[in-house]
Order: structure tokens, then sequence, then C-alpha cells
């Protein structure tokens, strides 16, 4: 995997894809994860469908900061990520625990209602205490409506109508998604969605749009099975425009 000098203009190559269970050297590799926070206050909780388009754009951001390439702070520590399994956890938090996530380094993503913040790699055993404490169960989000249709001009995340998933367990899943196309796309088309700050959807396929989705050759997450749902599942189709026709 090439990681180019942050000082150039060009991005990470494509590594191979993490989520095919073949691929035995990804488990035998130091295991890391990316740690996710999302903020859910008792009185004001996020919807679902904005928190799990949040964790998508935080994991992209990440991705493409400054500070995890090249020599950058935490280039060591994505790399040492992405050569294993591409693991991603989701846990809350909420006040005096939210401003104790906020004091860690990492960024900060809002959407309209939800704030995610993204950390980066940790090994699997080495959470930072203040992480450590949060919870993973209690992410169980509702949407107040049913989300608009989403742009066929902008990039989508579809999400498996077949599979029933927390809105934890489906916010790592949209990020896995999101990574996927990312690692798809050229330099030139990365910059020009880093610079429209990664505008994206996520939405939940019906069935005979989902058969059509994961055949269509777009990037198929499947899941490797640790939590929730059966090894090699497929949960999200990454629908970036720049890749439909490819």
């Amino acid at each position: 995997m090439t990681i180019p000098d942050p000082s150039s203009a060009s991005l990470p190559s494509q590594p191979s894809r993490p989520f095919r269970r073949e691929e035995t050297a990804r488990d035998e590799a130091p295991q890391f994860v990316l740690p996710l926070v999302v903020r859910i206050e008792k009185a004001a909780p996020p919807a679902r469908t904005d928190a799990l388009q949040t964790a998508a754009r935080a994991v992209l951001v990440m991705l493409s900061d400054e500070r995890s390439l090249g020599d950058g702070e935490w280039a060591r520590a994505m790399r040492d990520w992405q050569d294993a399994r591409i693991r991603k956890v989701v846990r809350r938090a909420r006040g005096a625990e939210w401003r104790r996530a906020e004091a860690l380094p990492g960024i900060t993503v809002t959407g309209k209602s939800a704030e995610v913040r993204v950390f980066p790699p940790v090994p699997l055993d080495g959470w930072p205490k203040e992480l450590a404490k949060l919870q993973v169960s209690g992410t169980d989000l509702d949407d107040p409506e049913p989300p608009v249709g989403a742009d066929p001009a902008a990039p989508v995340l579809w999400l498996s109508p077949d599979l029933e998933m927390s809105a934890g367990k489906a916010m790592a899943q949209a990020g896995h998604g999101a990574q996927l196309a990312w690692w798809e796309l050229d330099d030139e088309e990365r910059t020009v969605w880093r610079e429209a700050g990664f505008p994206l959807a996520v939405r939940t396929a019906d069935p005979a749009r989902w058969r059509e989705l994961t055949a269509s050759g777009l990037p198929v997450v499947r899941d490797a099975g640790f939590t929730e749902i059966a090894p090699g599942s497929c949960t999200v189709v990454a629908d970036h425009p720049a890749l439909r026709h490819r």
C-alpha cells in the first residue's frame, strides 16, 4: 500500500480490499480498530439516518486528513489499521463523557442533528480509558420522518433490506462502504468529493434494487461476522456516480 508524501497533491492509492474472508493474512496481522463516538444526549438524540451519514463522512474525513498521510502524526496508525482487517467500532457518549472524548486527539464531524467524533486507530486491546468506558449498546436511533429519496447525482450508500442492524452497527457498515468508494476513486475524483465536503446519502434499498446493486460491480461490503450478523453477509453497496460506468 502506497502512502504518498502529504505535501503532494495525490492521495493514497487503493489497497487490496479487506472484506473478503479468504484474505487470511489480514487476520494474522496485528489488529487495530477505528473508534467512532456518536453523541446521544437523552433529551435530543440524533436521527438515525443522519447519524449513519455523519459516521460515513467522518471516516472519509479521517482518511483524507493530512495527519493520516505520509509522515503525519496519525499515518503509522492508519497504515497499521489498513494492513489488517478494517474494523470500526461505534460507541455512544453524552454530557461529561462526550466532553472527555472531545479532549482526545480526533476529528468531530457534524450533520443536521448528529455529532460523530472519529479517532486515530488503536490496537484492539489498547483503547484510551476515556473511550474504553463508553457503551457500544444503546445506539438504537429512529428517524422522526422517513428519509427523502436520495439525489441520483450524489453518492449513495445502499443498506441491505434483508438485515436488521443496530444503529451503531449500521454506522460502522456505512463507514466501510464510504471507505471502499474512496479506495476505488482516482485522485481527481477524491479531490472533488473532499472539496465538496463529502456529500453522501445512506438509504435502504428495496429488494429488487438490492439484487441489481449487488450484481452491478460497485463496491460491496461483506461483513466479517464479528458482531450481530453472519460472516460474508452483504451489508452495503457504495454507489458513487464516478464508479457507475466503469
